[in-house]
């Protein structure tokens, strides 16, 4: 996200309203630690994937408050003089850590741990969440198709499907989960993820017949395009496709009816006409459990849009950004926690680091006190993202991804179930005095 544009006000009422009123008790300045967890994995998925850190970071250094954001928020009665004041010269000087983007996460994992005075992090719960909670969803889902599909190619095409700046942000991190490309080009500008398009119905319904669509499309994008061949008659628009491109047609597209039986019947008609090599791409709201069930079909890459763009029925990861530890006046830190039932947290910061034997995850395993050490056959799983209020150097997406595959692959095999399970690892805490 870029520095230029504010993020200050993509945050809720109560998060200012807090820090007026903690000015006038004169506890703002008091150290605290927020951390950012799930306690469960919502659709009892039986993991998760961190996505969305890289936007948390442009975001903050842009969480600054103009003349204009300090007059609505004057105007509106909802801070005061001496907020106004405060809130003027905000800029968060904290640290934070946290998980690297595209590392699976658990029940308690803390993805990211924030520090600094009470005032300049609670601010940033809303922000931090909204991106957190919607990336995270979409990779979870995003990750669990691309599970799915093997070594065939998943694309993002969503963007019809949600807000136009969610679509962007559900491109990104689908990415990070392993789809290959998006549709979506502002996601493409933004973060150099490849790109990918052909043509709708329309296109082939604009024409006086489908001859003449695939000649106009061909004429443009080659031999090497895809053609849509469902418009009409499928076996009708695979010969006119072939007439038209020659054997050498990139691929076909189905988009509606009974995908295994049409895709097989596609092979076998492609392969008579001596475009054995035309690949079959499939579209149609596909999900992971449509995309498992395609797994034995001769299918060669997969078109998704409303499944991912929307968590595939789980559009938040359930993140909350709860504060677990503050520094009394003595200089002395103190563990909190919530205790509301059903909603209680574990006070104190935690270290995270994973449990590893014989090369696969046995736990998530959270230490409380001392210092950031893993154990021998641990993996330490929080990065320093940003120091003094300025990020470190960023995780690329392709970064990312490589993490996002090594962490899955990390996982034992009950992982991979698509049905509603407990979580792959369990969650273990333990106190350290190191």
């Amino acid at each position: 996200m870029s520095r230029s544009v504010s993020t200050a006000l993509l945050t809720d009422q109560y998060e200012l309203t807090m820090v007026d009123a903690a000015l006038r008790s004169g506890a703002a300045d008091r150290r605290c630690v927020f951390e950012v967890f799930a306690r469960s994995l919502p659709g009892r998925r039986r993991y998760a994937v961190v996505a969305g850190t890289g936007r948390v970071l442009g975001a903050i250094p842009a969480f600054r408050f103009d003349e204009d954001a300090l007059g609505f928020l004057t105007d509106r009665d909802v801070i005061d003089a001496a907020t106004r004041e405060y809130l003027a010269s905000y800029r968060f000087t904290g640290t934070i850590d946290g998980y690297a983007e595209g590392e699976v996460y658990f029940p308690g994992s803390p993805v990211l741990t924030v520090e600094g005075t009470f005032a300049e992090c609670v601010v940033l719960e809303t922000v931090v969440l909204s991106i957190l909670n919607h990336d995270s969803a979409v990779a979870t889902a995003a990750a669990r198709m691309v599970r799915a599909a093997g070594d065939r190619p998943c694309i993002e095409m969503g963007s019809r499907r949600t807000h136009e700046e969610a679509a962007t942000a559900a491109a990104r991190a689908a990415y990070v989960a392993g789809f290959a490309a998006t549709s979506n080009l502002a996601a493409g500008r933004r973060w150099d993820i490849p790109t990918t398009g052909t043509a709708a119905h329309a296109f082939t319904l604009l024409h006086d017949d489908e001859s003449t669509a695939f000649q106009a499309q061909v004429d443009a994008l080659g031999v090497g395009t895809t053609l849509l061949v469902d418009t009409y008659d499928v076996e009708a628009g695979i010969r006119t496709a072939i007439e038209v491109a020659g054997t050498g047609l990139g691929a076909i597209r189905l988009d509606s009816g009974d995908l295994p039986t049409q895709a097989r019947d596609a092979r076998r008609l492609l392969d008579e006409l001596g475009a054995a090599q035309t690949r079959i791409v499939v579209t149609s709201d596909l999900d992971e459990h449509a995309i498992a069930a395609l797994a034995s079909a001769p299918v060669d890459g997969y078109g998704v849009g409303t499944s991912v763009a929307t968590g595939s029925g789980t559009p938040t990861a359930g993140f909350v950004y709860k504060l677990v530890a503050r520094q009394a006046t003595s200089g002395e830190w103190r563990s909190v926690e919530k205790r509301s039932p059903g909603k209680a947290s574990s006070g104190g910061r935690k270290h995270a680091s994973r449990r590893i034997e014989n090369g696969t995850a046995a736990a998530e395993v959270l230490r409380l006190g001392g210092a950031a050490k893993a154990d021998a056959g641990e993996r330490t799983l929080q990065l320093n993202l940003m120091r003094n209020g300025e990020p470190r150097e960023a995780t690329s997406l392709d970064a990312a991804r490589a993490r996002c595959r090594d962490s899955i692959a990390e996982l034992p095999l009950e992982a991979t179930k698509l049905s509603a399970g407990d979580p792959a690892i369990e969650t273990v805490y333990e106190r350290s005095d190191r």
